[in-house]
């Protein structure tokens, strides 16, 4: 543990224009605090830059303290990368600058910045960037590791929209990584996580859309959940694959659009954002109603910052989480049996399993475009969470989604899941995720821009030797 009275932390702090922070200091509490409750980590230094120099300077010093460095975007990540017991963290908030170009339909943010922030931004000349589905999440996190949600369908993963990003890499370089400029780098940035530097700054590629979009909501009771998954297997070719569809399992939430009865009823819900007009929803929604009749229905245009943040209540800052997740190619009848068997046994009324059909843009770009882990065919990313604020039906919910996994891993396209969906990082679950060929590129590009390995509290690629 390093003490603050130590004459090389005292020059860290007159060597920095951010802010350094430790155990006692106002702010400190808030530095390394994380999404997720359960995670209670406490760094020797927090340091907040007030640029790229500044991440140097800290990772510098990390090296000569003999320090462990933790990057910290949104801290949203359910396993807690972004903070370490004793070592030093750099919490990235301090950069959240926004600058958007309409024109160009660019944009910039700093590496703190969350999707709420660029969203409001975006906005504000209708435009946006593919983003996840919970707002308060960080940016950086999310791209890292791919980032899909509402528009992925019709404008591709976060990192696909990714043109260009600011690096300090482990050993205090800064660079601009692009497709023209360390194009190795800046394919390992879109779906390699946070393993190969600190990124100070995205620049994205936006799009036309909102401000006000369309969605359909349908919600169904648990005793209907086989027949709702065949019903959805049958749908989602049928509908535009720029159309965003969710399908979760799930407790209707307390929400203004819910009926008081069905408050807090578990149940299946099939979700359906339209980016093109009117009439193409009503078609999408039409469809929907071809199957079985819903508890409730909500249809109405929304603004798209409100789509962005319609979950955020599932998921509150400080609640306790864990999570597992895999890849199917679709709702075969042994995915739908394991799923219709596994969702009514979880404990808390917050647990939750979200399934994301990935269609349209996410399937025409090459699986060897970007770093993303796993393939771009068309299919289901399903991930299961225990969410809980009390400790014991969070340890119930925990061991549920252990086995629900278990059940589900051998009938997956790809059994190591997406990497932004790991609370644990088992190495094997890894290098699953992104194949043997696309895992050994990475390994190659992590030992020229990150040999020592410092960045590992992610998704962890160790360097090839």
């Amino acid at each position: 543990m390093t003490s603050t009275a130590d004459p090389i932390l005292e020059s860290l702090r007159t060597q920095l224009s951010g802010a350094v922070l430790t155990d006692g200091d106002a702010g400190y509490d808030d530095a390394r605090s994380v999404w997720n409750g359960e995670i209670d980590r406490r760094p020797a230094v927090v340091v907040r830059p007030a640029g790229p120099q500044d991440v140097a300077t800290a990772l510098a010093y990390a090296r000569e303290a003999g320090l462990d460095v933790s990057v910290r975007g949104g801290g949203h990540n359910f396993g807690g990368a972004a903070v370490v017991d004793g070592g030093l963290c750099l919490d990235l908030s301090s950069l959240d600058a926004i600058t958007v170009d309409p024109d160009a339909r660019t944009a910039r943010c700093g590496g703190g910045t969350t999707w709420a922030q660029l969203d409001a931004a975006t906005q504000a000349y209708a435009l946006a960037v593919p983003g996840g589905t919970v707002s308060h999440t960080g940016v950086g996190g999310l791209t890292l590791g791919g980032g899909f949600g509402w528009l992925t369908g019709k404008h591709g993963l976060s990192c696909d929209n990714l043109l260009s990003a600011e690096v300090v890499t482990a050993d205090g370089e800064i660079l601009r990584a692009s497709a023209g400029e360390h194009p190795d780098l800046f394919w390992a940035l879109r779906g390699g996580g946070g393993n190969f530097g600190v990124v100070t700054e995205f620049e994205f590629r936006l799009h036309p859309v909102g401000p006000i979009v369309h969605l359909g909501l349908f919600f169904y009771g648990l005793d209907d959940g086989a027949a709702v998954l065949r019903h959805a297997r049958e749908l989602l070719p049928a509908l535009p694959g720029a159309l965003g569809v969710l399908v979760a399992g799930l407790n209707a939430p307390p929400a203004p659009f819910v009926p008081e009865a069905f408050h807090f009823r578990p149940g299946y819900a099939v979700l359906i954002a339209g980016f093109d007009g009117e009439e193409q929803h009503v078609e999408a929604v039409e469809a929907a109603r071809s199957g079985p009749a819903p508890l409730f229905e909500f249809v109405s245009p929304i603004p798209y910052v409100e789509l962005q943040r319609l979950i955020d209540g599932a998921a509150p800052w400080g609640i306790l989480g864990y999570e597992k997740a895999a890849f199917a190619e679709e709702f075969t009848d042994d995915v739908i049996d394991v799923i219709a068997d596994f969702l009514p046994r979880k404990s808390s009324p917050m647990s939750i399993m979200p399934i994301f059909a990935l269609r349209g843009a996410f399937a025409e770009a090459g699986d060897d475009d970007t770093a993303f882990g796993g393939s771009r065919r068309t299919c289901l990313a399903g991930n299961v969470a225990a969410i809980s604020a009390e400790p014991e039906p969070f340890a119930t919910d925990r061991a549920w989604v252990r086995e629900f996994w278990a059940a589900l891993a051998p009938l997956s396209a790809n059994a190591g899941g997406y990497v932004n969906f790991m609370a644990e990082y088992e190495a094997d679950r890894v290098r699953t995720s992104y194949g043997p060929e696309k895992y050994a590129r990475l390994a190659r590009i992590k030992a020229v821009y990150d040999p020592r390995n410092v960045f590992h509290h992610n998704a962890n690629i160790p360097p090839a030797p």
